[in-house]
């Protein structure tokens, strides 16, 4: 292909090496990769790929400060969209959003935005770089629940514009699936994560951990008692999905949940941490999305064999391609079109295999996908210690439960207008994964950032 058709290529560990640590795949661009790649940039003045950026980042404008070699500018770019460029840069889906609208896409390969925009964040942070201070407070204070995504973006947003803004978290450290969910060899915590919220922490937002909002105090006393004039949750969706299938109970079943939060926050994989996943000798994980391949991914890094269960095919694997790709490299073992019907047990209740029934694809369904439709008599059982159950998750309704007036759907998803956050209670604004269940790291950034616009108009006109 055409000079200029093709991207510049992203250094990573070879798999048979990575596939036996937790330090990061990807190595990222340098400065003469970054400055090479930011040349095939178009710089459109129609762009389509800020169009399909959540936040809406001025891609071109920081892609071409790059190219000039002004990589300072091009971070001054990026903060003025985003609170975590380099997050967004490791684990978005570029791919579906700003890289797949890119114009040189259309006859080669698309600008790799998403390594660019790490590059630009990585290079600030070495270079002790760090995003300005708001001078002045406006006298206005706002609680956020949640320190996730969507919570940290609304909070950064906030404090740009003076509020005295309260993050409020549950779990010992700030970052939600940031740090519990994403294993390290995506996005690493210490040297990524800890460092992008400390840039938010600069702006001058207070966080508290270990606060349950629902036990520890509720949204009506953080209005009517201490003041906030103005709530935004974003307290994401972590309560696991499971199959409700025989032997869903025994012993050695986890939710993916459960099994990374083991490893992120508990540090499984060092060798003397108290959690037992490191027990496992034979992985099932159940699902076939991003935190599936995690699971199976950080399994076979802790010294599993490791399956990957799907009901469905490869083309229906609504995982990353890049992280389908990444788990095949490192000899994760795919069984496509197999449900599972049944956790076998032994006689002291620990699993010892799971029966499966194979599947073939029948008409579309709602989603659009083909409904996958059960093989009659074709039962098999997979030999296996473990099951992670990655079937998605839903919010958890302690927050809802204990608010007066908000308004919940079926599924448990708190009710807010899309446009603008706002739930049914005044004051009290929602995004991210507690609206719309679980999704990604930059949905809930968007959201965060459009409740943050929201909650400056109200109260600016209150």
């Amino acid at each position: 292909m055409a000079e200029g058709f093709v991207k510049v290529p992203v250094r990573e560990q070879a798999p048979e090496v990575r596939a036996h640590n937790f330090e990061e795949v990807c190595y990222g661009y340098n400065a003469e990769e970054a400055m090479a790649e930011s040349a095939r940039c178009l710089n459109c003045k129609n762009p389509r790929c800020v169009q399909g950026c959540p936040v809406q980042i001025d891609i071109p404008g920081f892609i071409m400060k790059i190219k000039d070699g002004n990589f300072k500018d091009a971070f001054d770019v990026l903060s003025l969209s985003s609170a975590l460029p380099a997050i967004c840069g490791r684990v978005c889906p570029q791919e579906t959003q700003c890289e797949g609208k890119c114009v040189r896409g259309i006859k080669g390969d698309a600008v790799s935005i998403g390594k660019l925009e790490r590059f630009a964040a990585d290079w600030a942070r070495e270079n002790g770089i760090k995003p300005e201070t708001p001078t002045e407070k406006n006298g206005h204070k706002v609680a956020v629940i949640g320190a996730g995504p969507a919570g940290l973006t609304c909070a950064g947003d906030l404090a740009k514009l003076g509020y005295d803004v309260t993050v409020f978290e549950a779990l010992h450290k700030a970052g939600g699936v940031l740090v519990y969910g994403i294993p390290e060899f995506r996005l690493p915590k210490d040297e990524v994560v800890e460092k992008e919220i400390d840039n938010i922490k600069r702006l001058g937002v207070k966080i508290e951990t270990d606060v349950v909002i629902g036990k520890s105090t509720t949204i009506d006393q953080l209005i009517e008692d201490e003041g906030f004039e103005a709530v935004f949750i974003g307290s994401g969706a972590g309560l696991p999905k499971f199959m409700n299938i025989p032997g869903e109970l025994a012993l050695g079943v986890y939710s993916a949940n459960e099994y990374l939060t083991r490893s992120n926050l508990m540090k499984a994989y060092e060798k003397d941490s108290a959690t037992p996943i490191m027990q496992s000798k034979k992985v099932a994980v159940v699902g076939g999305g991003n935190v599936a391949m995690d699971a199976a991914r950080t399994a076979l890094r802790l010294g599993a064999e490791t399956h990957i269960v799907y009901r469905r095919s490869e083309a229906e694997l609504p995982a990353r391609v890049e992280e389908v790709h990444h788990a095949k490299e490192e000899g994760i073992i795919f069984d496509l079109l197999c449900n599972p019907v049944e956790i076998l047990t032994d006689d002291k209740d620990w699993v010892c295999g799971i029966k499966c029934i194979r599947m073939e694809l029948g008409e579309p369904d709602a989603s659009g996908r083909r409904r996958p439709v059960p093989v009659e008599g074709s039962e098999f059982v997979i030999d296996v210690d473990t099951v992670i159950m990655a079937l998605g998750t839903s919010p958890n309704p302690l927050i809802s439960s204990t608010t007066k007036g908000l308004e919940v759907n079926k599924w448990e998803c708190i009710v807010a207008e899309e446009e603008t956050g706002a739930t049914t209670k005044e004051g009290v604004f929602a995004g991210g994964d507690a609206v719309t269940g679980a999704a990604t790291v930059i949905l809930a950034m968007g959201a965060g950032k459009t409740a943050a616009a929201s909650i400056h108009k109200y109260l600016s006109e209150k």
